[in-house]
Formats: C-alpha cells, sequence, structure tokens
C-alpha cells in the first residue's frame, strides 16, 4: 500500500512514488554520464537537513528540510542521511539513534521497518552504521553534493561522516546532473505545484477581501497565513511574506526584520503583496498588486496596466525554445511603450534599453525557475547561456531557453525607487528619455508588480495562478463584502 504525504482529509494526498520516481531519473540520468556506472562500487550519498537552534537556546527552528533531499526521499525527519546504488538502483536511508527518553519528550521510537514503508525505499539503518553499511555492499566511489548556488553564491555542503575517508570521494558530478534533474518537473511534481498555487491563489483573494484602509500590512500577511495553513495544509511558507503598501511597494524584499510589514494602510496607497504557500517542500510565489481602497486612481491604472501589458505579452510568448532571455526584454519593451504612451517617458524604446532605462523602472528579472525552492536551482549550468553583464539581463536568475516542463515565475514590475531615479537623473544618456515632470507625481507611489507561476507545456504554457488581474476584475472581487469584515482595532472592546 502507498504511504502519502498529507496534512488532512480537505488537503493533498502526495504520494511517496514521487520521491521514488525522482530517484530513478537521478539514477537513469547518472548512468548515462558516468562510465562504468552500473558496476558495483558508486553510491550518491546525500546529508539531509539538520535541526538548528535558535541561538544558544534549547529551542529550535521551525525545521524545513534540505532541497536536495527532499527531492529524493520526501523525508520529514532531521539529521537523517540517503544512499543511492547506481549499480542496483536500490535506495537506502539512514535515521538518527535516539534514547529511550526522546519517546518522553517527542513521541515514540519510530521502527525502521515503519521508516521503511512510509518511505518506500528498499533498507533503513541507523546514522551509526553508515561506514558498516557502505562497506558491507562493497561501496567503492561515494558521489558527494558539493556546488554554488548561483542565486545565492553558496556552497552546497556535502555529506560527511566518521569512516569517510575508506572510500573514493568525487564531488563533481553530482551537482550539475542532481540540478538538471530539478529543473524538468515530473507530471507528479507538476500536480504538487498545481496544488500549493491553487492554496496560494486562494489565499491572496482571500486577503484582497479583507483589505481596506486602516488595516496593518502585518494582519494581511496573517490572513495569508491563516489560510494557507488551516485551509491548505501548508506549515511554512516559502519565504518572508512581503506586504508593502505606499512607499513600501517599492522595496522589493520588504517585510524583512527590519521592516517587519509594520505600516498601516492608508486611503490611496497601491499594495503590492508577494506570498506564496509551501506544500510537500514545493513552493508557490505569487504577487498581487491593487489599491488599498479597492478602486484604482488614474495614475495606478496607468502604471498597473504597463505592467499588466508586459504580463500578456510573456504569457503570450512563452513556449519552447524562445530564450528567457528574450521574454525579459520583450516585458520590458512592452512596460515602456505604455509608460512612453501615458507621457512619463520619451523617446526611441530600443534606445532606452541600450540606455539601461529599463532597469531603472524594474531592477530585477522577469521570472526565476520555481520548485522545491522558491528561486530553484538549474539557473546557469554548464553548457547553458551565461549571465549576461547588461543592464536588467544582469539581475535574470536564468537566461536558458525554455523546456516543456519547467515552472518558472513571471514577474515584471514597475517601482518608483528615490535613488535609482536621482541616478537616473544625474546620467545624461538615461535622463532624455524620463520626463521629470510628470514622474514627480509618482514620488511616494511605491511599486507594481505582477507575478504568475507558470508551466512551460510542449505548445505554449500554462498559468498555474488564479487571481483576480485586470482593473476590472480587481475592483469587482474587492467590492464584495468588504464592509462586512470587522478588525480587532474596529472592535469596542479588544480581545484580550
Amino acid at each position: 500500500m502507498e504511504s502519502h504525504f498529507v496534512r488532512g482529509e480537505h488537503t493533498m494526498r502526495v504520494p511517496m512514488s514521487l520521491f521514488a520516481d525522482n530517484r530513478k531519473r537521478l539514477i537513469d540520468r547518472l548512468r548515462t554520464k558516468l562510465p562504468r556506472a552500473t558496476e558495483p562500487g558508486s553510491v550518491v550519498l546525500l546529508k539531509g537537513g539538520d535541526e538548528v537552534s535558535l541561538y544558544c537556546t534549547d529551542v529550535s527552528w521551525p525545521f524545513k528540510q534540505e532541497s536536495f533531499f527532499q527531492w529524493c526521499f520526501g523525508v520529514e525527519e532531521p539529521e537523517c542521511y540517503g544512499a543511492l546504488d547506481l549499480a542496483s538502483g536500490k535506495s537506502i536511508l539512514f535515521f538518527p539513534r535516539h534514547p529511550a527518553e526522546y519517546a518522553t519528550w517527542m513521541g515514540r521510537l519510530c521502527p525502521l521497518e515503519e521508516f521503511r514503508q512510509r518511505y518506500q525505499v528498499d533498507e533503513t539503518y541507523h546514522v551509526d552504521e553508515l561506514e558498516r553499511v557502505l562497506s558491507s555492499k562493497g561501496t567503492k566511489k561515494l558521489l558527494l553534493l558539493r556546488g554554488v548556488n548561483s542565486d545565492s553564491g553558496l556552497t552546497t555542503q556535502p555529506a560527511t561522516f566518521d569512516g569517510i575517508d575508506k572510500f573514493q570521494t568525487d564531488f563533481d558530478i553530482l551537482y550539475p546532473e542532481f540540478c538538471e534533474c530539478r529543473v524538468i518537473k515530473s507530471p507528479k511534481e507538476i500536480e504538487v505545484l498545481r496544488y500549493v498555487v491553487k492554496v496560494s491563489s486562494d489565499a491572496h483573494k482571500a486577503v484582497m477581501r479583507m483589505v481596506k484602509p486602516g488595516v496593518a500590512e502585518f494582519q494581511a500577511e496573517a490572513q495569508f497565513l491563516h489560510h494557507a495553513y488551516a485551509v491548505g495544509g501548508c506549515r511554512h511558507v516559502s519565504y518572508t511574506c512581503i506586504c508593502g503598501s505606499g512607499e513600501n511597494g517599492s522595496i522589493l524584499h520588504y517585510g524583512h526584520a527590519g521592516a517587519p510589514n509594520n505600516k498601516v494602510l492608508k486611503d490611496g496607497d497601491m499594495c503590492l503583496f508577494d506570498m506564496g504557500g509551501n506544500y510537500a517542500g514545493y513552493a508557490a510565489d505569487i504577487t498581487c498588486s491593487f489599491p488599498a481602497n479597492g478602486k484604482f486612481t488614474e495614475d495606478q491604472k496607468i502604471v498597473y496596466d504597463a505592467v499588466l501589458d508586459a504580463r500578456n505579452a510573456v504569457l503570450q510568448a512563452a513556449k519552447p525554445g524562445v530564450l528567457w532571455s528574450d521574454m525579459h526584454l520583450l516585458a520590458n519593451r512592452v512596460m515602456l511603450e505604455a509608460l512612453k504612451k501615458a507621457d512619463l517617458l520619451q523617446g526611441d524604446v530600443e534606445d532606452m534599453i541600450r540606455a539601461g532605462v529599463h532597469a531603472v523602472f524594474q531592477p530585477h528579472g522577469l521570472g526565476h525557475f520555481l520548485g522545491l525552492d522558491v528561486h530553484d536551482v538549474g539557473g546557469y549550468l554548464p553548457g547553458y547561456p551565461e549571465r549576461s553583464a547588461e543592464p536588467g539581463l544582469s539581475k535574470l536568475r536564468t537566461a536558458r531557453p525554455l523546456k516543456a516542463g519547467m515552472v518558472l515565475t513571471v514577474e515584471p514590475g514597475c517601482y518608483f525607487i528615490d535613488w535609482l531615479l536621482q541616478k537616473a537623473k544625474a546620467d545624461p544618456a538615461q535622463a532624455k528619455f524620463i520626463n521629470w515632470a510628470n514622474i514627480e507625481r509618482f514620488r511616494g507611489f511605491g511599486g507594481v508588480r505582477i507575478e504568475d507561476d507558470v508551466l512551460i507545456t510542449e505548445t505554449g504554457m500554462e498559468n498555474l495562478t488564479d487571481v483576480p488581474r485586470t482593473v476590472e476584475e480587481i475592483e469587482e472581487w474587492m467590492s464584495y463584502k468588504r464592509a462586512e469584515i470587522k478588525l480587532p482595532q474596529e472592535l469596542k472592546h479588544l480581545p484580550l
């Protein structure tokens, strides 16, 4: 009988065969890359995530499994190891050996056979048996995971254990091949992504219904978190929630510890809310932009529709074979044309791009891979286009040609960031394209970003996101029964 990851009868049942299929994909790929891979002796060894203490205390940060390990095994427990035998195709999990007292504080000690059945692997042992088990199986070479994440610049830490010096080790082949496997999603992975994007879409819609002037940004965040967990079973979100209103909407990664979504929404504010749930390790990443009072002003329409036009152009053009860098430039051209039509810019759009004006208003890339990490791996692997040094393009998280099975975000944006505008005004090559008298109206506006999660198909793309997007759709959605929602600050007696 197949086991599942599930968070309640109303949530998705994720079959453990998803991870077994992933393991087979990795093994098959490595067999084609390694000479004599089917001969006994080559083993992939992975280390799962560790529980991390909150500084010097005995409290831990909420545990989230390391993504490469999750992709292979779907294991929820920390401090584990996993091995894949390339010759036999068999999978082995190693779990910590806990003392009897563990049952008092953390629950009963799970037998190894129960772990084996739950995670549908071939064999299970304790971590302290790692060297003995690998030796008994004739292991000669360990393929270990080490590589630089092109988004963070950080290096993955390869597995290590007492006795590892008894084996040959290879740190080179596994990382790029593993990343390439993660770039293309399996049908079962796509279904999980479809689910978590639907849950996150509905959570955004719930937020839009409760937002109004007087609401604090953190209350919008709280509404999203509640819906994603209570309704969708998403214990984790995929990144810190960004709930920027007014000028805060121009801060790309607002919501951090120094600016924790703590402004109160004002009448006339534009909201930019970027939030995504996480289910079975898989991430959603959606941004909705809308007026706090539910009605767009003419200036808000100008900026919003410019970004919407850019998004629509990409959704129509994206298909296998198209370069992601070309999609970025397409979105920027469309947005600049709209801003020019609104008399915010002047001159030839191609000249603007050559001068880097597009990067003044959208200082980030069009989007990124999405999967077990919100900025999923594989953006700049060997054999694919390297990162450009040109304005705007240098911020792209990948420049690869699109392939069926990729899942990416499409997230054009337009922002009025003071220091970038001041820098452009001081640069004659850029300043001549900007109508400064009209731009002044947008000081303090913040920004607009529209972010969808899309699947590249054999013939084009499928938008997995389902939220109101046009001005008319947003105004209609936000008008429904908003007045009936009472916030704590509106009650005569605050709850104790």
